[in-house]
């Protein structure tokens, strides 16, 4: 049994992380992230950012727009969510609306 927990811990930290920015928090426990990435063009050799958007599971609603956030890969919670959250790293500044 001992072996067993063993083997899922080890497949649950080898699971992809990433971090990104939080651009909608609308949802009920559920966030969307957009991750960037930075890629090397193999015929101009020029840095391209890419990026993919990922709907995040937020149990706690802890997450707001702006915000950068840890999240990790993890079974399939619905049809579309996939990654789960670790973390808040940073918070976004709140200016309160103000013009």
């Amino acid at each position: 049994m001992e072996a067993k927990a063993q083997a899922t811990e080890t497949a649950r930290n080898s699971r992809r992380s990433a971090q990104g920015t939080v651009t909608s928090a609308g949802m009920n426990k559920s966030i969307g992230v957009r991750v960037e990435r930075v890629v090397k063009h193999p015929k101009y050799n020029k840095y391209i950012r890419r990026h993919s958007k990922f709907i995040v599971h937020d149990e706690e609603n802890a997450a707001n727009v702006g915000d950068i956030v840890d999240i990790a890969e993890c079974r399939p919670l619905s049809k579309t969510k996939r990654w789960r959250l670790l973390s808040v790293v940073k918070t976004a500044v709140d200016d309160g609306g103000a013009l």
